[in-house]
């Protein structure tokens, strides 16, 4: 009995060493079993496809092609001003509710979370009802006299920008209130107390230190924008035809191969965009750090 209880107690001493010292693998394990099966497995599939269904050949397909190359153009200028059209609205509404008293900030939070409680399909629905030429925008202009004859909202640029951004502005409203709430409130009026006006010290001290949530809502909203389907689809025209769309074009008439290859492509895009705004961010930073 006695030397059962020894190597019992061995056994769970080894047990809590091993613990003690790996127990962050138990913990990575689950996630990493999920991303392994979930979200390796099919990018590995979709790579070999794009390599071997038929051949290597999609890649020269999709690098000659002038459709393919003006879709990840127009892909590219999509994303990069639906970015800056969501920067612009969420800036002010987020220092706002920054600054606002606990009531209003609740108020303000609901308003951005309100999209999250309804489908995008049912959003980008409602846009199309809106923005046709007999929708309540067309009908409220001509009934003001703006207008003599319906304006053409839909199945253009306007209207694609208009549905990526209600649907995407809250990414960028969540980050920036974030990173304002961090800056003490009381760093602005010490600057103006120096002698700084408020525009200079709003300049000076709110902008660079809320640069943080600007990299990321930037970041979260630009690669968001650039895989969209859905709304491009409904809102746009030919024109306006963007990566997504064409992807699933050629997976559901021609096979996985150039629609594999074009896969790869926006990963390959959209890891060189996050690369670039995390070198951005950092350059960011140390030059902030180096401002006297």
């Amino acid at each position: 009995m006695t030397a059962a209880r020894e190597t019992g107690a061995r056994s769970a001493t080894r047990a809590a060493r091993f613990a003690a010292r790996h127990g962050w693998l138990l913990v990575l394990l689950p996630g990493g079993l999920f991303l392994l099966i979930f979200f390796c497995y099919p990018l590995v599939t979709m790579a070999v496809r794009s390599l071997t269904d038929p051949g290597p050949q999609n890649y020269t397909e999709v690098a000659t092609s002038p459709v393919f190359r003006q879709v990840l153009v127009t892909t590219l200028k999509t994303a990069g001003l639906t970015t800056l059209v969501c920067l612009a609205l969420a800036y002010p509404y987020a220092y706002r509710m920054s600054r606002a008293s606990a009531r209003t900030t609740t108020v303000m939070m609901a308003l951005v979370l309100l999209p999250f409680w309804s489908s995008l399909l049912v959003r980008t629905f409602s846009w199309t009802v809106l923005l046709q030429d007999t929708g309540l925008i067309n009908k409220m202009l001509m009934a003001l006299g703006v207008v003599d004859q319906p304006l053409q909202l839909i199945r253009t640029s306007l209207g694609v920008e208009v549905g990526m951004v209600h649907i995407l502005l809250p990414y960028m409203v969540l980050p920036l209130y974030t990173a304002m709430r961090r800056i003490d409130p009381m760093l602005v009026p010490a600057a103006q107390s120096l002698g700084a006006r408020p525009s200079r010290a709003f300049a000076r001290v709110t902008v660079p230190l809320s640069m943080p949530g600007v990299y990321a809502g930037a970041v979260l909203v630009f690669v968001l924008s650039l895989g969209f389907y859905v709304t491009p689809s409904l809102l746009g025209g030919p024109k306006n035809t963007m990566l997504g769309e064409v992807i699933a074009t050629q997976v559901t008439r021609f096979g996985f191969g150039i629609g594999s290859a074009l896969g790869m492509v926006l990963l390959v895009v959209t890891l060189v965009t996050l690369g670039a705004l995390t070198l951005l961010g950092r350059a960011g930073s140390l030059a902030r750090e180096r401002t006297p």
